[in-house]
């Protein structure tokens, strides 16, 4: 019987990896990996491993989650070690547990690697601390699609109601829909909002407005993108380090060529 590790890739920056996530990449027969996990981190991997790839993209065909299940699965039973690489954290939006529970079922050893969500390293990457003593003691991270058998107006009701700061993934498509429930619901319309595309990667752009004008500025964000809402916002005026550091490189490049 080989052994399964379902490990976080973290959030898009390869330098993000934990130590033993890296380590699992190393050892590891086969790997199936996700769309947003950063490629580079499979150069770390056997030169004998094989890869797979496993992602969930709009654009391409994807493989069902029932088929990387049964991969998991057969492959483990012929004795191979596979690392499941997934972006950000396994457990976060992940379908790690889904994944665990398969395995578990068919007495499979695996670990789990816990990885940075992008939850917490996009905001942080955009100059953005998603608690603060003077400004939010309580975070969620929450999904833009629900299930189709939860009602929306409660869902936004009690998120609008509760943490002060909300970190949304898969939410870029349903913003027009979850600023004005938010609204709807008690949020104040200046409430401030941030979206950060590619979070941590060099590519990342960071816009911010209120719960208000939100759709309008951020009309040319795409997937993948974190949506933080909350007063902690205002504190990427005194604290963004990350794209300025950017484009402090690419000046200082394009000085020196």
């Amino acid at each position: 019987m080989g052994k399964v590790f379902l490990v976080g890739a973290g959030p898009g920056d390869p330098d993000l990896i934990t130590v033993k996530g890296l380590k699992a990449i190393q050892q590891a027969d086969i790997i199936l990996y996700d769309r947003l996990v950063n490629k580079k981190l499979l150069s770390h991997a056997s030169p004998k491993a094989k890869f797979m790839y496993c992602g969930k993209d709009p654009h391409r065909h994807s493989l069902p989650q029932e088929d990387t299940n049964k991969l998991l699965v057969n492959f483990a039973k012929k004795g191979q070690t596979i690392t499941r690489l997934k972006g950000g954290d396994p457990f976060i939006f992940g379908r790690g547990g889904e994944e665990a529970e398969i395995l578990a079922e068919h007495q499979i050893p695996f670990e789990i690697v816990p990885g940075i969500t992008s939850g917490i390293a996009a905001p942080a990457y955009a100059g953005i601390p998603v608690t603060h003593r003077d400004y939010s003691s309580s975070v969620a991270f929450v999904t833009g699609v629900i299930n189709k058998n939860i009602d929306k107006d409660s869902y936004w009701k009690h998120l609008a109601l509760g943490p002060e700061t909300l970190c949304i993934y898969m939410g870029v498509k349903k913003l027009p829909e979850i600023s004005e429930l938010l609204i709807k619901h008690g949020r104040p319309i200046d409430t401030p909002v941030a979206l950060v595309q590619l979070g941590t990667s060099e590519n990342q752009k960071t816009v911010v407005g209120n719960l208000m004008n939100i759709v309008e500025v951020a009309k040319d964000i795409e997937n993948p993108a974190m949506i933080v809402v909350g007063e902690v916002v205002k504190l990427r005026e005194h604290i963004s380090w990350f794209e300025a550091g950017q484009s402090q490189t690419s000046l200082a490049n394009l000085t020196y060529q």
